[in-house]
């Protein structure tokens, strides 16, 4: 059964020119029709996929930091009585320095959130004005400083290799996150995502990327000065002190079962995948006709949840168990990956094999999209119909 629940707010003060995510700027917001009908969807949800106590709870968008407090307290109660909290659980939400205040910080605080994720995305003003956003550096790190004083656990999130940043640059930018001690970092490269306004201005030459070599560059510097300080990464991109790993995001990556309500939400669930309206109107439409957000369900064959297990596991830096996944979905080990084509990139000191548990190397993390492709079987990709 589901042990981790993804709640997605779609509102924003402003769309980000980097950002695909599914988030929508609207002039006002019915908070209390929001609640009533994102509790409705969870409802739904809990009489299809009742069951184990909650272990994650994560609150995305969009700004999720825009919810009245008084709506995540609401929906916070209703998730534990719908399926219990199991001990210590990790309750994050997602927060953007120009829109969180103080007074905000402590009522998250005290309806029950646990853990906090910033999106600072830079500490250099002028970084920040490419990027699009709405704060400033020292807007950004005051949030962070109030967030340090009301959360146990903050992470917060940079972007880098933007257009003509040096590693130099970077190198001084990274020192500095690093020393303010927060026990997680989320530290992500530009990419110029499809449909996005950046996927625009680059194709009008109005910028140019980083060129990939000093992109690669910066990624070995990042991972390199983040283990020395104590932060190893332990996914592509999610850097953090033992103990402060990222739960919710682990059960993605280890390919558990997941709750996703709100729009655009996905999940994961006995097998079967749910997707629900994106448009926030299409969603609430969807609710009141249907009492659930599900705009497409369908149940997974094994074969295609192998090749999302693998190109989920094959992200972190443990790896992932052959012989657990086979045994999972039933099927034999041998065809869950190409094993000469293994072989032959570990000889190149990109990928390793220790019994049945198969990962990648610091060296193969910078080509993972590419070795992905290579490992992981084309017959995992081709989804098969379930009997």
């Amino acid at each position: 059964m589901a042990r981790a629940l993804y709640i997605h707010w779609p509102f924003c003060q402003k769309k980000c020119p980097y950002c695909d995510f599914n988030s929508h700027v609207r002039d006002s917001v019915d908070a209390a029709r929001w609640q009533a009908a994102l509790i409705a969807d969870m409802r739904h949800e809990a009489e299809v996929a009742g069951g184990e106590a909650l272990e994650s709870i994560f609150f995305g968008g969009g700004t999720p930091s825009l919810m009245p407090p008084a709506v995540v307290a609401a929906l916070l109660a209703e998730a534990e009585r719908l399926w219990g909290f199991a001990p210590e659980i990790e309750i994050t939400l997602e927060g953007n320095p120009s829109s969180v205040e103080a007074a905000n910080y402590a009522a998250l605080a005290g309806a029950g959130v646990n853990r906090v994720s910033l999106g600072l995305q830079s500490l250099d003003d002028a970084a920040l004005q490419f990027l699009g956003r709405l704060h400033s550096v020292e807007e950004g790190l005051a949030a962070l400083d109030v967030a340090q004083q009301f959360f146990k656990r903050v992470s917060f999130d940079l972007i880098y290799a933007l257009p003509g940043q040096s590693e130099k640059a970077w190198e001084s930018e990274l020192s500095r996150a690093i020393s303010f001690g927060t026990g997680h970092l989320s530290l992500y490269q530009l990419t110029i995502e499809p449909g996005t306004k950046f996927e625009t201005m680059v194709r009008q030459n109005q910028f140019a990327p980083l060129d990939e070599d000093t992109a690669a560059n910066m990624f070995a510097q990042t991972r390199a000065m983040t283990a020395a300080f104590g932060l190893p990464a332990y996914e592509i991109s999610n850097h953090a002190k033992p103990g402060e790993r990222s739960r919710h995001n682990l059960a993605y990556w280890h390919y558990r079962d997941t709750l996703g309500i709100g729009p655009g939400a996905h999940g994961r669930r006995m097998g079967e995948t749910t997707v629900r309206h994106r448009k926030p109107e299409n969603w609430l439409e969807a609710m009141a006709r249907n009492g659930h957000g599900i705009a497409e369900s369908r149940q997974l064959g094994s074969r295609e949840m192998a090749s999302e297990a693998m190109l989920m596991g094959l992200r972190l830096t443990e790896g992932l168990d052959l012989a657990q996944l086979s045994a999972r979905l039933g099927l034999p080990v041998e065809d869950l990956f190409d094993a000469d084509r293994l072989a032959f990139y570990e000889r190149q000191g990109l990928t390793w094999q220790r019994g049945s548990r198969i990962g990648v190397t610091e060296r193969g993390f910078a080509l993972l999209d590419g070795l992905l492709g290579e490992i992981v079987p084309d017959a995992l990709f081709d989804a098969e119909e379930p009997a």
